[in-house]
């Protein structure tokens, strides 16, 4: 099975692609001259009787063309390794580049486990197709090739044979792919299913639990994993009957060629030497063929793999980089005017929204779940951008500022922060890599983490696991804001950073962040009326709508949304 962009991806790395061909083609010579040595050596040994010290060279020259064809294939597959190793490691790289520049708007349509799967494990199996399928596609192109033109000056009988019968293997190869290649994708979804059942029941274990949900959770893993498994043994079926026909074909050839030279030979019509030769060379014909079909698996398994990555490092990118706008100031103001936004299912998840925030003041978000608050945020940070409208830096539209030098500009602290698995040196010192040790404690003591890092054992150096697993949630929140105090950007974007602390706790830091806010713009996304207080301006938000907007004190002395929700005293998110 032949695929373009697979063909495209090794093709990339040139030097070993084409090593590889030319270790194929010095094979197939080496094939030739062993042969040919080969039928001399019993020719001159049996029917000319000639002893062993008459044949000392020419068994010493088969001995060197048989480690020359061991050298050659060993080459060969050397090469193919180092290039699927190679091959692998750009497609993961590229594959991780392609996701972070399509940032939250592309991962929140995928599933983690899906995305890691096709990442890891499908990226795995493309070293078959590579190091094994891809090299055996050019030894069965190159070997049968040199083998006819050398056997038809010979023996044309058995190159008509050779010519007819080899069509037959890579016929039925392909005859038997096309449902194979079926089966491959629908294996290949059922493990990315599973992938991704196994990473949510991991993810939100804890929860399931808390539900007491656990046991039902389990019975999907199950039908998922019974699932893959029936698509597995599929695969094999074919798999064992597609290597049994290739074998009986390849069987059936090589014996009609033998009957043919040996009727001949015994009626005095084909010398003893030449007929050996080419008998020799009759199952060397057919076994890179026999081999590409033995290796064909491999080739489904890719092309199912390839697909799944045409969708992700096919579809387009977000335009991020502006020539012309590299860098800027920060502005005086920042307005949203008339944005509206949809989701790609068509769903509104904002309606004219209409507002500013000046250089230094202090703008909140309120609303229920779902009213929109996120996507507002998104939309600055330019994850995603607006249906309709603009959002305008001193009256230059943001799309036309390159992104990173926007994001340059800006700390943002959500209310769950992303975690890495190192130490928690190297995670503060995320938002700024540059930054000193001395740099990072002092952001460390902003946030009132630093008291609770010198009791560890290994202070600074300490490993906090994969996605903060050693942390609290208060203890992973203060370290999302030392994020914010380590690189002091004049815009500061906070998702209520004392959500999972405790009140003692909370009142320190929301005068750390007091002090954080000082003298910075800020756009908070409120979820408790303590934090509303220090708001310039309060934005009220329904159902993707702007309803009321003012100070805590205006909008709780009228009626309407924000005094409903204050009285009612919920924490919304």
């Amino acid at each position: 099975m032949f695929n373009r962009r697979l063909f495209s991806y090794a093709r990339s790395q040139r030097v070993l692609f084409f090593l590889t061909i030319a270790f194929a083609f010095l094979g197939a010579l080496t094939i030739l001259a062993q042969a040919w040595l080969l039928s001399a050596v019993i020719a001159r040994a049996f029917l000319g009787g000639e002893k062993l010290d008459a044949l000392w060279s020419p068994l010493a020259l088969l001995l060197v063309v048989v480690f020359l064809r061991a050298l050659f294939h060993s080459a060969n597959e050397f090469t193919a390794s180092a290039l699927a190793i190679h091959l692998k490691q750009n497609l993961r790289q590229l594959i991780l580049e392609r996701v972070l520049a399509r940032g939250p708007a592309f991962t929140r349509g995928e599933r983690t486990g899906e995305l890691t799967n096709t990442a890891v494990n499908g990226v795995e199996a493309l070293d078959a197709y590579f190091s094994q399928y891809l090299p055996q596609l050019f030894i069965a192109s190159l070997v049968p090739l040199v083998i006819f033109f050398v056997v038809a000056p010979l023996d044309w009988v058995s190159a008509l044979i050779l010519i007819l019968t080899a069509p037959l293997i890579p016929f039925f190869m392909i005859l038997i792919g096309n449902a194979a290649e079926g089966l491959t994708r629908r294996q290949f979804g059922r493990m990315s299913a599973l992938s991704g059942h196994l990473l949510d029941a991991l993810q939100g274990l804890t929860t399931l639990k808390l539900l007491n949900q656990s046991r039902a959770f389990a019975a999907s893993i199950q039908r998922a994993s019974d699932e893959y498994a029936r698509a597995t043994l599929a695969v094999l079926r074919v798999a064992f009957l597609s290597a049994f026909v290739l074998e009986l074909l390849a069987t059936i050839s090589v014996a009609l060629v033998a009957v043919g030279i040996g009727l001949r030979v015994l009626y005095f019509q084909m010398e003893f030497q030449p007929a050996l030769f080419v008998l020799i060379l009759a199952p060397e014909f057919y076994m890179p063929l026999r081999a590409l079909g033995q290796r064909f698996h491999a080739a489904a398994s890719g092309a199912a793999v390839a697909n799944r990555l045409a969708e992700i490092l096919d579809a387009p990118l977000p335009i991020t980089h502006s020539p012309n706008h590299r860098s800027a100031k920060f502005p005086e103001t920042i307005k949203f005017h008339n944005i509206a936004f949809s989701y790609p299912d068509a769903r509104a998840a904002l309606r004219d929204i209409s507002f500013e925030i000046r250089a230094g003041k202090t703008v909140a978000l309120f609303g229920a779940s779902g009213a929109g608050k996120s996507t507002l945020v998104n939309l600055l940070l330019r994850f995603d951008e607006p249906t309709r409208g603009e959002i305008l830096l001193d009256g230059m539209p943001l799309r036309e500022l390159d992104a990173d030098a926007w994001r340059a500009h800006i700390a943002y602290v959500p209310q769950a922060p992303h975690l890495f698995h190192d130490t928690l040196a190297e995670n503060i010192r995320f938002a700024r890599p540059d930054a000193t040790q001395i740099e990072i404690e002092r952001a460390a003591r902003a946030a009132k983490l630093h008291e609770w890092i010198v009791t560890l054992p290994q202070g600074y150096a300490t490993s906090i696991g994969e996605n903060g697993a050693r942390l609290s949630g208060g203890q992973a929140q203060r370290l999302a804001l030392a994020r914010a105090f380590l690189k002091d950007a004049p815009l500061l974007i906070l998702d209520e950073p004392t959500s999972n602390v405790d009140p003692e706790l909370e009142a320190q830091l929301r005068d750390a962040t007091a002090r954080l806010m000082r003298g910075r713009t800020t756009l908070l996304i409120a979820h408790r009326l303590a934090t509303l207080y220090r708001a310039d301006e309060i934005i009220v938000i329904e159902n993707g709508r702007v309803v009321q907007r003012g100070t805590h004190d205006t909008l709780l002395a009228r009626q309407g949304a924000y005094r409903a929700l204050a009285l009612a005293g919920a924490g919304y998110a």
